[in-house]
């Protein structure tokens, strides 16, 4: 398993570190350095030696960023953080709300006469310091290339991770990895590339049918691969890691220490397809003119799940659906205010881990309840556990990495009697829900095209969330998957077999928090008696399997369509779940699915 280290920065711990840094500034003659999330792989998710940003400044959420400089730090957070970076860093940190301000703009006004910014080039993509660069022209501000000067202060720092790599069985990746590699790189010879580099480990994980664990909750490792245009494969990764493969990988893979990865670049030529978003500046720097933004050619073919692992992600979500039932019958026999958020987190950790295919959680469970439910991404810890009381909520967000598939689902759950309030927001994201289920679209849509669906009940209501409507999901892999998405700014045409979370959600700072959260596959709809003949339609076919809590629902809210909705689902639940649970939990699910 995965070593775990508390990383986080205490708010006592908080200035001294930040004069400690701002000390390496002054010997290095700079006016700043920029502290992200990312580590050199450019995943939303980090190891503990890569948690630089928490350990400076107590922000724990998965994206953000920390620009220092002599006088001010500024903490820049999206909308999912906007409440719980308030909570968790300390006064000497400011908040930046961001995109809406962008780093570029704060820096002109905080450094009106110029300036020098470092920066990590092994922890910046390429992408985003060619559009900071273009943004700073003309100011005096300069971007400069340093060594991380968190590494230097952080003396307790831990060791990178080298973690076993396993091999991931045809019977769930359903394609052979030299099959994968030919494809790909057939794509690359007619696009006249003569290699890719891949960067991103869930790549790496997808393309030679591996799995790691380098970090908590995603089965993947640290690594670099070169995909040749003739299907050959340079991988760098540490040999530690690749010891229990055997003779797994194709003969056309070649194994090289990490250390080996920069001056292969070198050999290099022709045309180099990478993704500027996703690639160090330092790996961009070597390359020079040869580099073409052609985008990760495994991020597509990962994204569109083959029939086995559709088949290996809905058997997960049966199994995982039965977790959740013994779960939701288990909280509901137990007294009102015996127990806590962590209470609830881990019983439900110990119900999904009798399933023997269960290899982790696919990540940290939130456990939310009342003021704490209204943040998103809710992490609750020994000083934030609360005791669910009567008439509040709790949002309860989880999911499993399986052998045969990931899951992620969220159901709130009213302990006690619910208010009125509560009861109206809560229907409202059950109505954004249901419609988004039940949509079918045009083929060639991409999910800004089609999120607003499930906002429009709160909508109307003069209500909304920050988050996206929905994420893409891996086949046991990373629980959160590009490049599909249901979101504001996703281009990403929707195709047959992406699988993503549909999500809607409502918040109310200080108050209470609701999201409901299925999981659905994409797949080609069949022709109506009035459907166009050539007109390709595409529609939802659900994963995800458990309850939805009926005493939150407003039924005179429902249409007669979402009300048959709701009882068709909950009958289908009922039918595939009970063989799974235990008969003290097949009583309480026949209750709670009955017809509204």
């Amino acid at each position: 398993m995965f070593q775990s280290f508390d990383v986080t920065a205490r708010p006592e711990q908080g200035p001294p570190r930040l004069l400690a840094l701002r000390a390496e500034l002054t010997q290095e003659g700079l006016n700043g350095f920029l502290v992200p999330r990312a580590d050199a792989h450019q995943g939303e998710y980090v190891a503990p030696r890569d948690e630089r940003l928490s350990w400076l400044t107590g922000f724990t959420g998965s994206a953000g960023f920390c620009a220092v400089l002599e006088n001010c730090a500024g903490v820049f957070i999206d909308g999912r953080y906007r409440t719980q970076v308030k909570r968790q860093v300390a006064d000497l940190f400011t908040p930046v709300p961001w995109p809406e301000v962008g780093l570029g703009s704060w820096l002109k006004e905080q450094l009106p006469q110029g300036g020098k910014i470092g920066f990590d080039p092994w922890l910046h993509a390429t992408a985003q310091i060619t559009a900071l660069t273009q943004e700073l022209q003309g100011t005096g501000i300069a971007l400069v290339q340093c060594d991380n000067l968190i590494d230097r202060i952080w003396q307790d720092q831990p060791e990178p991770p080298m973690m076993p790599v396993q091999p991931h069985p045809l019977d769930y990746a359903g394609e052979a990895a030299a099959q994968k590699c030919e494809r790909l790189a057939q794509g690359l010879s007619q696009a006249g590339h003569q290699a890719a580099l891949i960067t991103l480990p869930d790549s790496i994980m997808w393309l030679l049918n591996i799995r790691g664990a380098d970090i908590a909750r995603n089965p993947v490792a640290h690594g670099f691969a070169i995909l040749h245009s003739d299907a050959r494969v340079d991988l760098f990764m540490a040999p530690e890691k690749l010891q229990q493969l055997s003779d797994h990988l194709p003969s056309t893979v070649t194994c090289h220490p990490p250390s080996a990865f920069l001056q292969a670049l070198e050999t290099l030529t022709g045309a180099i397809a990478v993704d500027c978003a996703s690639l160090p500046q330092i790996v961009a720097d070597r390359l020079g003119d040869q580099l073409v933004d052609a985008g990760d050619p495994c991020a597509l073919p990962k994204a569109r799940k083959n029939a086995a692992e559709i088949a290996g992600s809905a058997a997960a979500h049966l199994r995982d659906g039965a977790a959740v039932v013994e779960l939701l019958s288990w909280l509901d026999a137990q007294p009102v205010g015996s127990l806590t958020e962590i209470d609830v987190a881990k019983r439900l950790e110990e119900l999904r881990r009798r399933d023997p295919a269960l290899r982790d959680i696919s990540f940290e469970t939130i456990s939310g309840t009342g003021e704490n439910g209204a943040v998103m991404h809710y992490r609750v810890t020994e000083e934030s556990n609360s005791r669910l009381q009567a008439g509040q909520l709790l949002v309860l967000d989880s999911g499993g990495q399986y052998l045969d598939g990931t899951t992620d689902i969220t159901r709130t759950i009213a302990i006690g009697t619910p208010g009125a309030e509560e009861c109206a927001a809560f229907t409202r994201v059950l109505q954004g829900m249901i419609a988004m289920s039940c949509l079918r679209w045009p083929k060639g849509l991409a999910g800004r095209d089609i999120e607003a669906v499930g906002r429009m009940p709160l909508w109307l209501a003069g209500q909304d969330f920050n988050h996206g409507l929905g994420h893409g999901v891996g086949a046991y892999l990373s629980v959160h998957e590009g490049p599909q998405r249901l979101s504001r700014v996703s281009t990403v045409p929707l195709e047959p077999g992406m699988i993503l979370s549909n999500e809607p959600g409502y918040y109310r700072e200080g108050a209470f928090g609701i999201r409901i959260e299925n999981l659905l596959v994409v797949e080609q709809a069949p022709a109506l008696a009035t459907s166009d003949p050539d007109r390709d339609m595409l529609c939802w076919r659900g994963l995800t399997y458990a309850p939805i809590d009926r005493r939150l629902i407003l039924g005179n809210m429902l249409t007669s369509a979402e009300r048959d909705w709701l009882n068709a689902y909950h009958s289908e639940t009922a039918v595939k779940l009970r063989p799974y649970v235990s008969v003290a939990a097949q009583s309480w699910l026949d209750d709670v699915t009955k017809p509204i």
